[in-house]
């Protein structure tokens, strides 16, 4: 995984994913977010950090289109989304997307395992993510 900066976009993988978010057809894409975020809660004992990385991808997408998140700005997130468009996310996403967060920086995770040296940085990124998201949650 090519990863250039802490943000839930600056890696190859969430960049890949956020490309097929893109390509999704417009009444997939909400569906292709919760498969994403579903696909880390089920994935064996060992996360792979590709998986792990959509998922913040996933989490950061929701989190950006409910109150109080901040409009997505990475040359790396959805077009779409960039671009003003928007998605309509249904009250159970945000619960699944903290869920899915816990299991990618937890234990038995590729994306904690390659985080290591910077783990706090790395946490601190998602911080905003995280607090949107639970306070739509509550």
């Amino acid at each position: 995984m090519g990863t250039w900066d802490f943000g839930p976009f600056d890696n190859d993988s969430a960049a890949d994913w956020c490309g097929d978010l893109q390509d999704t057809e417009p009444s997939r894409r909400v569906a292709m977010i919760r498969e994403t975020l579903s696909e880390v809660l089920h994935e064996g004992e060992y996360l792979d950090s590709d998986e792990g990385a959509a998922a913040v991808a996933a989490a950061a997408v929701i989190a950006s289109q409910l109150p109080g998140g901040s409009p997505l700005t990475s040359a790396y997130a959805p077009d779409f989304l960039t671009g003003g468009g928007s998605l309509e996310i249904p009250a159970d996403l945000p619960a699944l997307a903290l869920r899915a967060l816990d299991r990618v920086a937890g234990d038995d995770s590729e994306w904690r395992d390659l985080w290591e040296d910077s783990l706090p940085k790395a946490l601190t990124a998602l911080r905003p993510v995280r607090e949107v998201l639970e306070e739509a949650a509550a």
